[in-house]
């Protein structure tokens, strides 16, 4: 069985890394095409809008994301209306919170149009992004073969929008419509492959949109607060600082970013069989928590390594001089990502140990944390200081909040003991 298991793991991930790495091959060429194009203050400016998108969606999805898997195996026969009522919630609240936007950007925003106007654009992606769900049922069913799929051809129309643009030279209004355009893309082809591979047909249930929140609403603060200290650190810069400055850090975010989706391919393809060995094998089912956890922070710390080497080298040859200043905060910043993925990971033990209550109060401390560090660190070091920021918030959202919190004790010990690699080959 373990063999089974094992078997639709790899391939489930091998799919989803295939797909990303084409994603990225061609996002890369015109990422890379853009920064040059828009230079730091048309970028930074898109990267402003693009952090509104980033902090809302942890409103629009409602945390229905970290419990919908867990809901198709404890429902399989209302998988069909868990999956359609929480499209019709998402997008009542996607079309909400893209009101909110517009509202906070024309007030904070005020003296600057065009930055509204941006920001506005970049909103609509949100309600693109709702059939999103239906990704969550080819992960299920160990079929992110399709998903990977529809993805990467999505991704290949926004690209080569992108590049219309850049051929045409566009002003910078046009590539904020890039992520809506990608979204869009993946809603109409996800719908396409759902209804072809025999997906259960979707409906409404108020009762199953109850039940599903009832679980997933603790997580809406907790995503809330975990925006709050993600984004706040180009709010902050953007009105502290300057555009260029976010210009800077976006780019350093970027080549973090980069790699990634191997961390969320792994995270992803191991989540049905954790939920799986919860209910028929405990010691199966910390083992593999363990194995995911010593996975994800080695890649991680493997990597960074790799990137304070030659991460200004990759800088110089990738943007430009005129994005020389992002160097610095690569260094910094990289190092982030083995306790921010340990966290994504650490969702799958809350869903299975009923924990989500408690996340709020971990990412609420992080967001006060990450907000005062950075009223501290970014005028007097700019974006490295935000880049510091962000490192010392992951590592007490990961591993020393949860400390003190005695139900969330034991995963903060298991990935200790996962780190120093006990326990984690039997």
């Amino acid at each position: 069985m373990n063999r089974i298991f094992i078997s639709k793991e790899l391939k489930n991930a091998s799919w989803i890394i295939a797909g990303k790495i084409l994603q990225m091959l061609v996002s890369l060429l015109v990422s890379l095409l853009t920064a040059r194009y828009l230079g730091p203050s048309n970028y930074g400016l898109i990267n402003y809008g693009a952090a509104y998108v980033s902090f809302f969606t942890a409103i629009c999805n409602l945390g229905i994301n970290f419990v919908i898997v867990k809901e198709f195996s404890d429902h399989p026969d209302e998988i069909g209306a868990s999956i359609g009522t929480s499209v019709l919630f998402r997008f009542i609240s996607s079309v909400l919170s893209l009101l909110l936007i517009i509202a906070i950007s024309f007030f904070v925003d005020r003296n600057e149009p065009l930055t509204v106007i941006v920001v506005a654009l970049c909103g609509f992606s949100l309600i693109f992004n709702v059939f999103d769900t239906i990704n969550y049922w080819f992960q299920w069913q160990y079929k992110s073969k399709i998903s990977s799929i529809v993805g990467f051809i999505a991704y290949l129309v926004a690209a080569i929008y992108k590049i219309i643009l850049l051929v045409l030279q566009k002003e910078v209004i046009w590539f904020a419509l890039a992520t809506s355009m990608d979204y869009l893309c993946v809603s109409v082809l996800l719908l396409y492959a759902y209804n072809k591979h025999g997906g259960p047909k979707l409906r409404i249930s108020l009762d199953r949109g109850k039940a599903i929140i009832s679980k997933s609403y603790h997580y809406i603060l907790s995503t809330l607060m975990v925006a709050v200290y993600a984004q706040t650190d180009k709010f902050m810069l953007k009105q502290m600082m300057t555009e260029e400055e976010v210009g800077y850090y976006s780019v350093a975010v970027a080549i973090c970013s980069m790699w990634v989706f191997v961390l969320a391919a792994i995270i992803d393809s191991l989540n049905p069989t954790i939920i799986n060995q919860f209910r028929t094998n405990k010691d199966v089912y910390i083992r593999k928590n363990k194995q995911l956890y010593f996975v994800v922070f080695y890649i991680s710390i493997a990597v960074s390594f790799a990137i304070v080497l030659f991460g200004e080298t990759v800088v110089h040859l990738l943007y430009g001089k005129m994005y020389a200043a992002s160097s610095s905060m690569l260094k910094v910043v990289t190092w982030y990502t083995a306790f921010s993925y340990l966290g994504v990971a650490r969702n799958t033990w809350i869903v299975c140990e009923n924990k989500q209550r408690y996340l709020k109060y971990i990412y609420g401390s992080a967001a006060i944390i990450n907000i005062l560090l950075n009223l501290i660190l970014i005028p007097q070091f700019g974006g490295v200081g935000a880049a510091i920021a962000s490192l010392l918030t992951n590592i007490g959202t990961s591993i020393v909040l949860p400390l003190f919190i005695k139900p969330l004790r034991p995963n903060s010990i298991l990935m200790i003991e996962a780190i120093i690699g006990k326990g984690v080959f039997k």
